[in-house]
């Protein structure tokens, strides 16, 4: 019963993650409720023996962030809202995540569940930019919220549908054929909602995603083919990105002008030379206090202080973060914060990388493996140039896939040896 639950609340999140408002926060909520009761239910007969020292790892680095981004509102007495007064219990999501993973690891849902939720929330994603754009008239795509998480979602949730494309054709039973036509359309459907979304950040991690891609096809399908599906990717997301309506190209121009202009110091009040002000604050501001940083709440009157003072651009006072998950942390938080940050997306690409080099001949668990490669490495990437994990959709974003694809992982493994 648990088992099916699980699946259910596992295919909802990742498929209406950016499709459907607040389902980021309702889903995980409701599968936490059900957890709790089913685990008082069968507490005696649950299968403990199924966790191990790499599930208490994960376990231990989510526990870490989320208890050192507690502590931080301790000492400040601070609690950060986020975007739309969204992200109150933010510091609280890691713990739920750990709880959840426990959950998932003693009633694992198939991992077929996974590949099809991508797929959906791809082609969900992909329809609403599509409609946004085209019929609407937007100027990029968003479903209503900030426009950088949607992309970038956007972006992973079709490139995760290629591994799903990928394991499903390396299957000869004909129930994977329904699979293969939603991830191959799922797979355009992200890649386009990215491209839509304007979200020139993102865009860098695509060619990043595409290589892991490649590299687990080799284990997936002939070489021939593998080249051929390689060519026809890159060959449609150039045809994209060189298409006036998608906006790209104009985008990059964009940022190639600012930039240029802000090195000659003009022009700090654009979306570029704003965010390179959020930089040079977060540098200022962890050189003053590198060991433990400023802590929340006060970090912004910092940053303030310094545009008072005629150091930065006022521009910068309303956002709540610097626009980098590395150097907010850092300003934020210190080297020990940075460190934690670090562990969180160190701990599980460690993990899954072991287990993608040596899966040896399961596709199937060499696939999952990648899959949960793709999440840290996209979200290193994402966060370069945007604060996602102080995100709502970005923090449920990175822990709901990196656990979703551990208990999937996992599963695998343990269906392999019998």
């Amino acid at each position: 019963m648990l088992t099916r639950l699980n699946s259910v609340w596992v295919f909802a999140f990742v498929a209406l993650l950016i499709v459907v408002p607040l389902s980021y926060a309702v889903v995980p909520l409701l599968a936490a409720a059900t957890l709790l009761v089913g685990l008082a239910l069968t507490l005696c007969r649950a299968d403990w023996r199924r966790l191990d020292r790499d599930d208490g790892l994960l376990c231990l680095v989510l526990l870490a962030y989320g208890g050192l981004w507690l502590l931080d509102v301790w000492r400040t007495g601070h609690w950060p809202v986020g975007e739309g007064n969204q992200g109150v219990l933010l510091p609280l999501w890691p713990l739920l995540a750990a709880a959840l993973l426990v959950g998932l690891r003693l009633h694992s849902p198939s991992p077929r569940v996974l590949w099809w939720a991508v797929s959906c929330g791809a082609l969900g994603a992909g329809s609403i930019a599509l409609y946004e754009r085209l019929v609407l008239g937007q100027a990029r795509a968003s479903n209503g919220m900030n426009a950088i998480p949607f992309g970038d979602l956007a972006l992973l949730l079709g490139a995760l549908s290629l591994l799903a494309a990928l394991w499903s054709q390396s299957q000869s039973r004909s129930r994977h054929r329904g699979l293969l036509a939603c991830a191959s359309l799922g797979a355009l459907a992200g890649l386009l909602g990215s491209l839509l979304s304007g979200t020139r950040g993102g865009w860098i991690a695509a060619p990043l995603l595409l290589l892991l891609v490649y590299r687990a096809a080799r284990r997936l399908v002939p070489t021939g083919m593998r080249r051929g599906i390689a060519a026809g990717v890159m060959a449609l997301l150039l045809a994209m990105i060189l298409l006036p309506q998608s906006g790209v190209m104009e985008r990059v121009n964009q940022a190639a002008n600012s930039l240029q202009q802000y090195s000659q110091g003009e022009s700090r009040g654009t979306s570029v030379g704003l965010r390179l002000e959020m930089w040079r604050a977060g540098g200022i501001l962890f050189i003053e206090r590198p060991l433990t940083g400023w802590g929340e709440g006060r970090l912004e009157a910092a940053r303030d202080a310094l545009v008072e003072q005629g150091i930065l651009h006022p521009g910068i006072s309303r956002y709540d973060q610097l626009h980098s998950d590395m150097i907010d942390t850092a300003a934020r938080r210190g080297l020990v914060g940075l460190t934690v940050l670090l562990l969180l997306y160190g701990v599980p690409l460690w993990l899954f990388w072991r287990r993608q080099a040596g899966s040896g001949a399961d596709p199937t668990v060499s696939v999952l493996a990648t899959a949960g490669m793709m999440v840290p490495i996209a979200f290193i990437d994402f966060g370069l140039t945007q604060s996602m994990l102080r995100d709502v959709r970005g923090l449920s974003g990175y822990l709901g896939l990196c656990v979703v694809c551990w208990a999937a992982l996992r599963q695998a493994e343990e269906q392999s040896v019998y």
